[in-house]
């Protein structure tokens, strides 16, 4: 077992493959459990932003270890390969949270996309330093949480138990008769924001409950429910 784990932490082919799933398995864990709960940052976020890391990690490893044994004659005594990369990991940073905005209806989006960017420019370091073997399974395990994961994601989260729902009423005496309704219907109330739109000679009501269903059952038919409500201007799930 413990020649195991010494191969296992030396740079090679196995142990980088096993570091890379390894680190998007357990982000995707953590990010399932608060998908879950509808938080802004779930599953694929976590993922990706694990994987990057993963990533910068193993390029920190490639290229101290190229600098000591193939890229200096004689090898360097002090050499901080952290810092290579630490200026476009942090312009990244910066670059990503201008992708991140809250609509409207409080509804976070662009994550996944700051997420995708900072692992992307992780790989992109990979590749300026030849870690081409790193680079490549980096590259693949992106696209699939790109492209694939999203459906498996949509199939879970199609019957959650947790949910955040946006109604638009005509007035602010509608919004007991959907409260009352979703109490009926044996759904916990977490949370309601209520944002008030002063009209003409109206005041429309929005409003985003996040709610718990009492039972696993397709979104849809809640919402076909609470559509029926007398003063209901439109609702979706958020």
């Amino acid at each position: 077992m413990a020649t195991c784990f010494v191969f296992l932490r030396q740079l090679n082919m196995a142990s980088m493959v096993l570091r890379i799933v390894l680190a998007m398995l357990m982000g995707g864990l953590i990010g399932f459990e608060r998908e879950r709960k509808r938080r802004p940052a779930g599953f694929r976020t976590y993922m990706l932003v694990a994987l990057g890391a993963a990533l910068t990690v193993l390029l920190s490893q490639y290229l101290d270890y190229m600098l000591q044994n193939v890229w200096t004659s004689p090898p360097l005594d002090k050499t901080d390969v952290s810092r290579f990369g630490a200026q476009v990991i942090n312009g990244v940073g910066f670059l990503g949270a201008g992708t991140i905005i809250v609509t409207g209806r409080q509804e976070v989006k662009g994550l996944t996309t700051a997420a995708g960017l900072w692992a992307s420019a992780c790989m992109g370091l990979a590749i300026g330093a030849g870690f081409y073997e790193c680079m490549l399974v980096g590259f693949l395990l992106i696209v699939l949480c790109m492209r694939v994961l999203p459906l498996i994601e949509s199939w879970i989260m199609a019957k959650a138990r947790n949910l955040n729902i946006y109604i638009e009423m005509d007035s602010i005496e509608n919004l007991g008769n959907v409260v009352s309704r979703m109490k009926a219907e044996n759904i916990v109330i977490y949370d309601v924001e209520i944002d008030k739109e002063q009209r003409a000679h109206m005041s429309q009501v929005n409003a985003l409950f996040s709610v718990r269903l009492p039972q696993k059952q397709q979104h849809t038919e809640i919402l076909a429910i609470l559509s029926m409500l007398d003063g209901i201007i439109s609702i979706e799930e958020v």
